[in-house]
């Protein structure tokens, strides 16, 4: 007998991220332009635990019971009508918002599925959000880079740095800033990361950093040519820009974006990036360079589906480096 129902973590409400529970529910089945992906292995993401707790209700309200998850790794089980880009049998990654968060996402594309942190998900296969996992990645590391890898090549793209130029990272040991500070590194660019423990530091030397400073803007360095902005929103980012060399570059990921007055200053370039087209080049450019090695992330724990609720907690409330990944 075909199983018609499968596990799925669940907020049934805003609240706490232990509030959390397993659900069954019935097995999503994939439309017209859509892809059905048992998912092999997904990770936890701020957006996540801000849907959850409340953060964008006024904005971006939720239906309950609420199923999140963004990026994934999976096989492809089932293919909708009109797709052409994938087969049943397919190795899958890429990022996708729940379908609740609809309005956050490219509004000519949109990658949007039934949330993957479930053992069955359906996606939009005409996207550039996602991709055919290479046999090389394992399925954690595809899951873990599918928005940390994005991101970094989109910051570095936009940055353009030249070997030899210095760069300091707010917010270097998430996702996204580990796999930064390996590709700067990688193209003699001087980093300086932040850190707020030993072992941390220790981590972002190891990935090629040449110093690391702590939380303190009194520390950070000055006159360098290129601040990559992942943890200050836009009511501390002058502490940023105060980093930077004249005709310096910011490079933030936080939202919202900030204003010259944020800065404190205007003669100093400022991008905010939020790629949902992948415009700075999509989750196939992510394959070839994982595929290639060109590109890592962190990854601090691995946990199994049956403890998802223990991964989002872990996520919240250990501030750990890098990805939490949970396995199927």
């Amino acid at each position: 007998m075909t199983n018609t129902t499968m596990k799925a973590l669940a907020a049934m409400d805003y609240g706490r991220p232990e509030d959390l529970v397993m659900i069954q529910s019935a097995i999503p089945s994939a439309g017209r332009g859509q892809i059905q992906v048992r998912i092999k292995a997904a990770t936890i993401n701020p957006t996540d635990l801000r849907v959850i707790t409340g953060g964008y209700k006024d904005m971006l309200p939720v239906s309950f019971p609420y199923v999140p998850g963004n990026d994934f790794a999976g096989i492809v089980t089932q293919v909708g009508k009109d797709v052409t880009a994938y087969e049943v049998g397919d190795e899958v990654f890429g990022q996708a918002l729940p379908r609740d968060l609809r309005a956050a996402c490219s509004p000519t594309k949109p990658s949007v599925s039934t949330g993957s942190l479930a053992e069955y998900a359906v996606f939009e296969a005409d996207t550039p959000l996602l991709a055919h996992r290479p046999d090389s990645v394992p399925v954690e590391t595809a899951a873990a880079l599918a928005i940390s890898g994005m991101t970094a090549r989109a910051l570095m793209k936009i940055a353009q740095m030249e070997a030899g130029t210095s760069a300091l990272i707010i917010g270097a040991t998430g996702g996204s800033g580990t796999s930064l500070v390996s590709l700067l590194a990688n193209q003699g660019i001087r980093v300086t990361a932040t850190a707020g423990s030993s072992e941390k530091a220790d981590m972002l030397l190891r990935l090629g950093a040449v110093s690391t400073v702590g939380h303190d803007p009194a520390d950070y360095p000055k006159d360098v040519d290129a601040v990559f902005n992942m943890a200050l929103f836009e009511d501390r980012i002058w502490h940023a820009a105060a980093s930077l060399r004249t005709g310096g570059k910011l490079l933030s990921i936080m939202h919202p974006a900030a204003t010259v007055a944020d800065l404190g200053r205007d003669d100093v370039e400022y991008h905010f990036m939020l790629d949902m087209d992948g415009v700075y080049g999509g989750m196939p450019d992510v394959a070839e360079a994982a595929g290639k090695g060109e590109l890592t992330v962190e990854i601090s724990k691995v946990f199994p589906f049956d403890h998802a609720v223990e991964a989002v907690v872990a996520y919240a409330r250990e501030k750990l480096p890098g990805k939490i990944v949970v396995t199927f």
